[in-house]
């Protein structure tokens, strides 16, 4: 089993990889182990590198599980066949989530930095796609008012098939 679990800050990504990790006896990388480099001061490992760490990691296993928020480092994986697996508890979720986390030293200078973050980079990313007349597009969970195929859910795949390289609508066989 190979599986890529892409979401927000705070949607438990890393807390259902670790019990899919313990049920299936798989390997976890925390994509934060790789995209930041070790250390007091918060620091960024370039992108070829972290990507690099990913692709070792998965090299050296048959089975593995990929987690974080960082699309390009789960976009590295893409050739190696994982499921990917996109979690969306909802804004709300997320902001309790990683307020109530503790201070992450590595990515963060001060507690009150990482606590005010998720807010920000939200605001950032939904006056970009304003700006760039984009609509607002997520995952949505399941629910009887949007079946498999449903207007939410069109949304989604055509917007995640645009950023992986596929067409949409899919091409059908005649």
């Amino acid at each position: 089993m190979r599986l890529a679990i892409l979401s927000n800050s705070g949607s438990s990504k890393s807390t259902l990889a670790r019990r899919l990790g313990a049920e299936h006896g798989l390997d976890v990388l925390d994509l934060d182990t790789v995209a930041w480099e070790p250390g007091l001061e918060p620091v960024l490992r370039p992108t070829a590198d972290a990507a690099r760490r990913v692709l070792e990691f998965c090299a050296a296993r048959e089975g593995w599980i990929v987690e974080g928020c960082y699309a390009g480092l789960v976009e590295a994986t893409l050739h190696l066949g994982p499921e990917l697996v996109f979690l969306d508890p909802g804004l709300e979720v997320c902001l309790a989530h990683c307020r109530a986390r503790p201070w992450e030293p590595h990515k963060y200078p001060t507690k009150a930095a990482q606590d005010t973050s998720p807010v920000r980079g939200l605001r950032r990313s939904e006056a970009s796609a304003r700006r760039a007349g984009s609509p607002r597009i997520r995952a949505a969970p399941p629910a009887p008012s949007d079946p498999p195929g449903g207007p939410r859910r069109s949304r989604f795949a055509r917007l995640a098939a645009s950023r992986i390289g596929f067409p949409w609508p899919p091409a059908v066989a005649k």
